[in-house]
């Protein structure tokens, strides 16, 4: 698989019902070391002062960012990784009705541990944060191929 093969979306890798589809982000583009999230903005994704909730902004960020170092060159197969930090910077604010789309970059790393950076943007290219991420393979995750894809478990009630 060359690098600027693409995948189809979504992630076939995503567990259904859980943070992902609370927020219901997008994945726009996913290829390797690049992934774009998309959000259409609304009222759930709002703070008190009706601006995109600074939370929303950082999933965001750490979930672009994430991709960006997952991509699996064995379709149907997935990667994973964990969050060891996140930074990010906030520039400006984006109202309800709008769209953003965060642009990431997976910039460095090794076999287990990866580096990330992401700009997020309104619909007209205006910058409104930015950030950078550390993220660690899971167990199986530091080969780009991946392992093959699990259905979900059930969630365990206690």
């Amino acid at each position: 698989m060359t690098k600027d093969k693409e995948h189809s979306i979504p992630d076939a890798g995503r567990i259904h019902g859980g943070f992902a589809d609370l927020v219901d982000y997008q994945l726009g583009v996913w290829r390797e070391d690049y992934a774009e999230v998309v959000l259409d903005v609304r009222p759930q994704h709002l703070n008190r002062s009706g601006v995109l909730h600074g939370g929303a902004v950082s999933t965001l960020i750490d979930t672009a960012c994430g991709y960006a170092g997952c991509f699996c060159t064995v379709e149907g197969n997935f990667r994973r990784a964990l969050t060891l930090s996140l930074e990010t910077q906030f520039i400006g604010a984006i109202t309800e009705g709008k769209r953003v789309t965060v642009t990431a970059r997976k910039t460095g790393g090794g076999r287990s541990i990866f580096f990330s950076t992401a700009e997020v943007r309104d619909q007209d290219g205006k910058l409104l944060a930015q950030g950078t991420g550390t993220f660690k393979y899971r167990r199986g995750s530091e080969d780009p191929e991946g392992v093959p894809a699990e259905a979900p478990k059930p969630l365990r009630r206690s």
